[in-house]
């Protein structure tokens, strides 16, 4: 549920820095660090994302929650202090009139809670509006642009952050970046088309339709704010449905050469063909080769049989899917935990192979754009 919005005079904002001079890194490229939203250990910091869904459970109705709306470049930095707990930002260029008020609709209808469970309306949470500002590029013109589209608002179960699939996204494509020139980082899109994260709370789906709309919208400033020679454009989500409406998007927008990749997509015999689908061993394999603070020691594995069985299966999964209804029921009268099957994997894998695996995929990708520019 949302409340009014609020619009910002950022000089009169406490804790508000102002316009940041961009920083220049041993490349010699300008720099406004698009990384500054992740976390350093799981549940710290304002960033919403950054904590697990048990952990916003214990702090919802308690603590102010703002989303933030505001313009491409601002530093996150300078959002994390609006709050105790911040939404990832929607972007004033990539908003058009009726889409800013169709997002604010249903990202109030499924945050905190989703509109069709027993703790709806419980909580509620601000709008922030930072006025529009012209920010300097995130990077030097004309290069290869990356971003991802991953649903970072959606719970990952007891012991993995919200921003779970995003952080498997942006650490491939910082690895991507320091490997090779040419290569520009840009900031996220945090929000996506899901269905598996409404009935447990901590999810935002804005469905397909306005997925599409907002893609295209970001595409489009992102060509006006860095005139990227092409984009490479990735998620994790996985959803047929929300890598459909990313890519229909894409299609729509400005950008001249563009390539999308499902990041997972080299990953799927050790992952789905296993019924490890969703926060499970895979997930909490990479998430603990990108940073072992980000999962909660507390939980895994010092939890491990509790996490295992509170799990669902990926059937079920699948087979609720087309009815949010019994969904909904099957989380609140079984009392499930948000893990989507296969936590029992990660005795199978080892999250160094399955980022080269991914890596492996991603540098072909990146190369193939490179050599048709």
């Amino acid at each position: 549920m949302v409340s009014d919005p609020v619009s910002l005079d950022p000089d009169g904002l406490t804790g508000y820095q102002g316009h940041r001079a961009a920083t220049t890194d041993s490349k010699g490229s300008f720099m406004d660090n698009p990384l500054a939203w992740r976390p350093p250990a799981i549940n710290t910091g304002s960033w919403l994302t950054g904590y697990s869904l048990n952990a916003l459970l214990d702090r919802v109705g308690t603590d102010r929650i703002v989303l933030p709306i505001c313009s491409l470049g601002t530093p996150f930095d300078d959002l994390a202090s609006l709050a105790p707990l911040v939404l990832p930002p929607l972007y004033h260029e990539a908003l058009d009139g009726g889409l800013r008020t169709e997002l604010l609709d249903r990202i109030g209808e499924c945050f905190p809670f989703y509109s069709g469970t027993r703790r709806a309306g419980e909580a509620a949470f601000d709008v922030v509006e930072l006025p529009p500002t012209q920010h300097p590029p995130c990077g030097p013109l004309g290069q290869v642009v990356t971003f991802s589209v991953d649903t970072a608002v959606e719970e990952h179960g007891p012991h993995l952050p919200l921003a779970t699939d995003t952080l498997q996204s942006y650490a491939v494509l910082e690895r991507l970046a320091a490997e090779r020139d040419g290569v520009v980082i840009a900031p996220p899109v945090d929000y996506g088309q899901l269905t598996w994260g409404l009935p447990f709370g901590m999810s935002i789906d804005i469905t397909a339709a306005l997925l599409t709309r907002y893609v295209t919208g970001f595409a489009n400033a992102i060509v006006e704010w860095l005139q990227p020679a092409a984009a490479y454009v990735v998620d994790v989500h996985g959803s047929i449905v929300h890598r459909t409406a990313i890519q229909d998007g894409l299609a729509a927008s400005n950008i001249d050469r563009w390539s999308f990749r499902w990041l997972h997509d080299p990953l799927v015999a050790l992952s789905g063909d296993r019924g490890d689908q969703h926060a499970g061993g895979v997930e909490t394999a990479l998430i603990e080769w990108i940073n072992p603070a980000l999962i909660d020691a507390d939980w895994w594995p010092a939890r491990r049989d509790e996490l295992l069985a509170a799990q669902m299966s990926l059937s079920d999964a699948v087979s609720l899917s087309s009815d949010l209804t019994a969904f909904i029921e099957r989380v609140e009268h079984v009392g499930l935990n948000g893990i989507v099957g296969g936590l029992e994997n990660y005795d199978a894998v080892e999250g160094t192979d399955l980022a080269e695996r991914v890596l492996e995929v991603a540098r072909g990708d990146l190369e193939e754009l490179f050599w048709t520019r």
